[in-house]
């Protein structure tokens, strides 16, 4: 009898599970909101010292690459050593940045709790094993994402904020950055740094879902390095060096991703034998 309250229990209807994802999105959107509040009241603290600072010479990054470039004897690794003005040409121009920043900080800030809520709704799906053999993704995915984030901000975005702020066609054309489009550079090139460095991850379930093989994997090898390169082009600034910092460790997250989708495979193999 218990054993039957249970099965039912355990068997949800369609309506069911579109309520259960409905509360799990409900907590999810409460925690981005919670913490995009809370970004909107820090806003000094989020636009002076950590949206404003790569385009400084004080910044971490352009401080550290001036001493290795002073050590060794190129004084061009010092970067953002020429400021540039950021102007705001709308009328809610300011207000509409602060709102953006605040959504995406919230966003940012809840992503671990978000990614659980994720994680809970898929849970009860898996099997015994699968949930053994999956368990730290939540961890392990918001470090990834976590490390994505911090070299996104501290590598992609001051080579990407130097060149792009000092580069110009003419002397008599100044530089005067709009807010808008200095903030979707940052914001847009840290976020697709964190989903980037989510690939081990997105190889792991593809491949407990069948659809990648570690046979797949090393056979279009050439063929992603290619697509990283091409991704790596597209978020940095168009110089070799840029490109080869950030393609580098794509390259190597992927061939984490091979070794993950081995064991995968040789459980599985395993498991039939």
């Amino acid at each position: 009898m218990i054993k039957n309250i249970v099965s039912k229990d355990k068997e949800m209807s369609f309506l069911e599970h579109l309520e259960e994802l409905r509360w799990h999105l409900i907590r999810s959107f409460s925690a981005i909101l919670i913490f995009s509040i809370v970004a909107f009241i820090f806003h000094n603290f989020i636009f002076d010292n950590i949206l404003l600072a790569p385009k400084t010479s004080d910044f971490f990054t352009n401080r550290k690459l001036c001493e290795f470039g002073k050590f060794i004897g190129a004084n061009n690794l010092c970067i953002n050593n020429i400021p540039f003005q950021i102007i705001n040409i709308k009328m809610a121009g300011q207000f509409s940045t602060h709102i953006m920043v605040s959504a995406i900080s919230g966003f940012l800030i809840a992503f671990p709790y978000v990614f659980w809520e994720f994680w809970r709704f898929l849970k009860p799906a898996l099997k015994s094993n699968e949930k053994k053999h999956s368990s730290g993704a939540v961890f392990f995915s918001s470090l990834l994402f976590l490390i994505g984030v911090l070299f996104g901000y501290y590598i992609i975005v001051p080579l990407s904020v130097h060149f792009l702020g000092s580069y110009n066609v003419s002397n008599q054309v100044v530089n005067q950055i709009n807010l808008d489009s200095y903030i979707s550079t940052i914001t847009s090139v840290v976020l697709a740094s964190g989903i980037i460095f989510e690939l081990p991850v997105i190889i792991f379930f593809l491949s407990k879902a069948g659809i990648v093989t570690p046979g797949i994997l090393k056979k279009y090898r050439r063929h992603s390095f290619v697509i990283i390169l091409t991704l790596s082009a597209i978020i940095t600034p168009p110089d070799i060096f840029s490109q080869i910092l950030v393609s580098l460790p794509l390259v190597i997250l992927y061939e984490i991703g091979i070794n993950i989708s081995k064991r995968i495979s040789a459980k599985d193999e395993s498991r039939l034998i």
